[in-house]
């Protein structure tokens, strides 16, 4: 009984997970992401502005300028990650763990 219990959540699990999935067959309307110059530009710019700040004395600032700092790292990491992605919820993390623990 307990491997037919296994098995039917498997199962569901499988069948929730592939309904969701893409179906190749189908060209996707999603284009190639290209990097502009611009965007190659600001990159760079990036770059350079968080190695000057790694570059930085913090132990003479005050704490105002220390968190007006970080703020500014924060905005820098936002515009960088920009775009796409692959994003897990913690719900499908766990369903993955399960199925590895179950399966192995």
């Amino acid at each position: 009984m307990k491997k037919a219990k296994i098995y039917f959540s498997l199962a569901a699990m499988l069948f929730a997970f592939s309904a969701q999935a893409e179906n190749p067959s189908i060209p996707s309307e999603k284009e190639p992401k290209v990097i502009s110059a611009e965007d190659l530009k600001r990159m760079d710019e990036i770059e350079s502005r968080v190695m000057e700040i790694k570059k930085m004395d913090f132990s003479t600032m005050d704490k105002a300028e220390k968190k007006a700092i970080k703020t500014e790292l924060k905005e820098l990491n936002k515009e960088a990650r920009r775009g796409g992605g692959l994003y897990l919820s913690l719900g499908a993390v766990i369903v993955i763990v399960l199925l590895l623990v179950i399966l192995l």
